[in-house]
C-alpha cells in the first residue's frame, strides 16, 4: 500500500445536501421545511414545547437543596501513602497537598486534601493536610510522624 493509493471505505463520507438550489435537486423552493409556519421560518427554537400543553419541567416538583457552603476534600489513605513513599513518589520528611498531586495520590485539590486511616503507616512522616480523622492522626503518631491540619 502507498500513501497516494489511499482511499476511504465505500459510504465512509457523506455530502452535505445544498438545500433551495432548484427544483432539480428535490430540495428546492421550501429547502425541505414544508410549508408555512414557525418552523419554517428562521431562527426559531421550538425546543422543550410541547404544544402548550404544561411541559414537563414545570408539571414535575422541585427536589432538593444545593448546599452553597458544603466542602468536598480529595481523599487519601494511610495505605495510599506508604505506598507512594515506598515507591519513591513522595518524601517522608514533608508531604503536603502540592506534593501528593505531582506523586499522583491524588488527582484533583478540590476544597483541600483529607486524611483518612485505612491501611497503616509504618514510616515516620511530617503531613500536612486540610482535615484529617482522629484515627489516621493517631496512627502517623504512633508511627513517630506528625499530622499538620492547615485551614
Amino acid at each position: 500500500m502507498k500513501l497516494n493509493e489511499i482511499k476511504d471505505n465505500e459510504g465512509a463520507r457523506k455530502s452535505r445536501i445544498r438545500v433551495a438550489r432548484g427544483i432539480g435537486s428535490g430540495k428546492g423552493k421550501t429547502a425541505g421545511r414544508g410549508q408555512k409556519g414557525q418552523k419554517a421560518r428562521s431562527g426559531v427554537a421550538v425546543n422543550g414545547f410541547e404544544g402548550g400543553q404544561m411541559p414537563i419541567y414545570r408539571r414535575l416538583p422541585k427536589r432538593g437543596f444545593k448546599n452553597p457552603f458544603s466542602v468536598s476534600y480529595a481523599v487519601v489513605n494511610l495505605d495510599t501513602i506508604q505506598k507512594a513513599i515506598d515507591a519513591g513518589k513522595l518524601n517522608a520528611a514533608d508531604i503536603n497537598i502540592d506534593a501528593l498531586l505531582n506523586a499522583g495520590v491524588i488527582s484533583k485539590k478540590l476544597d483541600g486534601v483529607r486524611l483518612l486511616a485505612r491501611g497503616a503507616i509504618t514510616t515516620s512522616v511530617t503531613i500536612s493536610v486540610n482535615s484529617a480523622s482522629k484515627a489516621a492522626i493517631a496512627a502517623v503518631e504512633k508511627a513517630g510522624g506528625k499530622v499538620n491540619v492547615v485551614a
